[in-house]
């Protein structure tokens, strides 16, 4: 059918959007129209999925006045926005507000981000750089330069101009407080060296002035059929001297954030010696576990939460420690994630196809046509 696009963009707009019963548990959440500047609010059927309504912003008066429009709404499941449980507060008065589990995990993922980062220097010693790390050796002689320069009461500007180096790299070393901070885990792939390591880092133990034609002769003839450029490669690198990677801070917490069960044997061993490395990393690890059981549904939960708020603040984890107390502003809807089985999962799968819907018609008819295609079935 050879139609223009304003001719199919009107027959679409024609068609009848489906009369939606209002259910007993809705979602509600926002989305970006323009990242940053303009957001949305996305109401669904929390228990199906189904889509309700479609509001052009995020304000409260905008909810509020549907919500008082709607009556018969017993559940809201909702994220952490206090514009929107104000909103519920005052459009339903008795409803039950029920905190996202997602992110209630998600926030305490970033404190313990930020916990684990604060304790660098007492689990780092359990991965001690290696000895042939050039890029770590030369990172870590930039830091020293860069911060006496700074010390001495120098400008970025100039320290750049003195070293030689670019703005914004000075500019980045000088914001890490330690060089601790500067390791990073390398990302090597599996070359033909690998089998002959141990021989490799006997050998350069015993003599470490050993020629590496020797050492390439050495490992042929023990099988070794790769090139004489991967084999200086792989020395020049360290890899051979290295017993492990050095682990990150982004390394060290997903370790901390996984659940048991998933990790391999090497990564369990890892955690172990992580966990142990100060008090207060064993008690971060403690109370990430115990947190983490709390995510499952069930009664009691509420009571448990207030245990593990109180031991959240015996310990000296402040990072955690501001995370209860945001945690205490919203406390009757934590309570209802923590016990009832409703959740925010469904209206974030609705705003990943909105997303979709976007990137195909960006641009086109504005926002009517936007909620018309989100609410066509």
């Amino acid at each position: 059918m050879p139609v223009s696009r304003s001719t199919a963009l009107r027959h679409l707009r024609r068609l009848l959007l489906p009369k939606q019963a209002i259910p007993r548990v809705i979602g509600v959440d926002d989305f970006a129209l323009r990242r940053r500047h303009r957001y949305a609010t996305i109401i669904t059927d929390a228990e199906t999925g189904r889509r309700i309504e479609v509001l052009p912003d995020r304000e409260r008066a905008t909810l509020e006045s549907w919500l008082r429009e709607h009556p018969g709404i017993e559940v809201v499941c909702r994220d952490g926005s206090a514009t929107y449980a104000e909103a519920v507060r005052r459009a339903l008065p008795d409803a039950v507000q029920v905190s996202d589990r997602w992110h209630l995990w998600r926030n305490l993922c970033d404190k313990a981000q930020l916990e684990v980062r604060a304790h660098t220097g007492c689990w780092a010693t359990i991965n001690p750089p290696r000895p042939g790390g050039i890029r770590e050796q030369t990172t870590r002689e930039r830091w020293n330069k860069i911060h006496d320069l700074l010390g001495q009461g120098i400008g970025l500007l100039d320290c750049s101009r003195r070293l030689g180096l670019a703005l914004n790299t000075v500019k980045r070393y000088a914001r890490m407080p330690e060089t601790q901070a500067l390791r990073l885990t390398p990302a090597y792939r599996p070359t033909l060296v690998d089998p002959y390591r141990e021989h490799l880092r006997r050998r350069r133990a015993e003599e470490p002035a050993v020629p590496v034609t020797h050492l390439l002769e050495e490992i042929r003839e023990l099988g070794y059929t790769g090139s004489a450029n991967l084999l200086v490669r792989y020395l020049n690198q360290g890899r051979a001297e290295g017993d492990r990677p050095v682990t990150t801070v982004r390394h060290a917490g997903r370790l901390l954030l996984t659940d048991p069960v998933n990790l391999r044997p090497k990564e369990t061993a890892l955690l172990e010696k992580i966990a142990a490395a100060c008090p207060e990393m064993t008690a971060l690890a403690d109370l990430i576990r115990d947190f983490a059981a709390l995510l499952k549904p069930a009664e009691g939960n509420d009571t448990k939460l207030t245990d593990w708020i109180t031991a959240a603040r015996t310990v000296a984890v402040p990072h955690l420690r501001s995370l209860t107390n945001g945690l205490e502003i919203d406390r009757p809807a934590e309570n209802a994630g923590l016990t009832l089985p409703y959740h925010n999962g469904r209206t974030e799968g609705v705003n990943t196809r909105t997303k979709r819907i976007m990137r195909q018609m960006h641009g086109r008819a504005g926002f009517g046509l936007l909620r018309h295609r989100i609410l066509l079935p």
